[in-house]
């Protein structure tokens, strides 16, 4: 930020939302974001940091934790990109030591994310197929985000999903990443400022845990979490 403290960021903001002023090029200036993304800006984004400047919290204190403690909290909060999105119910933690995770062998190329700053987005391509959208935690572990409850910008991932059940839409990391838009260009992009928004959520939901998917090595450690009988889920749990 510029010259700004907490303090005054929060007094400013409050004042402007309240007036109902347009924010975004006083965000614009505040948080050093390009012009071009003003328009992703939204009283909600806003909402999202005057709560963690209110808990005395910053974004890196939120997913700089344990990849478990983040992948549980993420569940029922909400993922927007770009407009499109929806509540989060599905998540796998993958740490530092997991011989499943990508920084298992040490930095990489491809896995650099992993080693930056928490709260960024790590954005991989599967099978050189489907782009995984997951959120680095502490140096070296991340959150896969597998699915979510879409509820903004609908049309638009029905239209991108070639009309696919909205069950469907983001049941699953490759869909998820198909139906938001989201693609490698977005590797190492802050997960709670524009175009991402993260909304916190309401209250904690009913949370169920298993072993990962699609994985062949620590195949029966229980990392993955869903919100207990969601629809949405990519998959039961057993």
């Amino acid at each position: 930020m510029f010259a700004y403290d907490q303090i005054n960021l929060r007094r400013d903001l409050l004042s402007k939302a309240a007036d109902g002023k347009p924010i975004g090029k006083f965000v614009t200036q505040v948080y050093e974001i390009q012009y071009s993304d003003v328009r992703e800006v939204s009283f909600d984004w806003v909402r999202r940091k005057l709560q963690i400047m209110q808990a005395g919290l910053t974004d890196t204190d939120f997913f700089n934790r344990s990849a478990e403690s983040v992948a549980r909290d993420l569940l029922g909060m909400t993922l927007i990109f770009r407009g499109c999105g929806g509540v989060i119910v599905e998540t796998e933690a993958y740490h530092r030591d997991d011989p499943a995770s990508h920084s298992y062998r040490g930095r990489t190329p491809r896995n650099g994310a992993m080693f930056g700053p928490a709260g960024r987005a790590y954005v991989y391509r599967s099978y050189g197929v489907h782009w995984c959208l997951n959120v680095v935690c502490e140096p070296g572990s991340a959150v896969l985000i597998r699915a979510l409850v879409p509820t903004e910008g609908v049309e638009v991932m029905r239209d991108r999903r070639g009309g696919l059940a909205d069950r469907l839409l983001c049941s699953g990391p490759g869909r998820l990443t198909a139906a938001l838009g989201v693609t490698g260009v977005e590797d190492g992009a802050a997960i709670t400022a524009p175009p991402f928004c993260l909304q916190s959520r309401a209250s904690e939901p009913d949370i169920v845990i298993g072993p990962r998917i699609g994985i062949t090595k620590a195949v029966e450690a229980p990392l993955r979490f869903g919100v207990r009988g969601s629809p949405h889920l990519s998959k039961p749990f057993r």
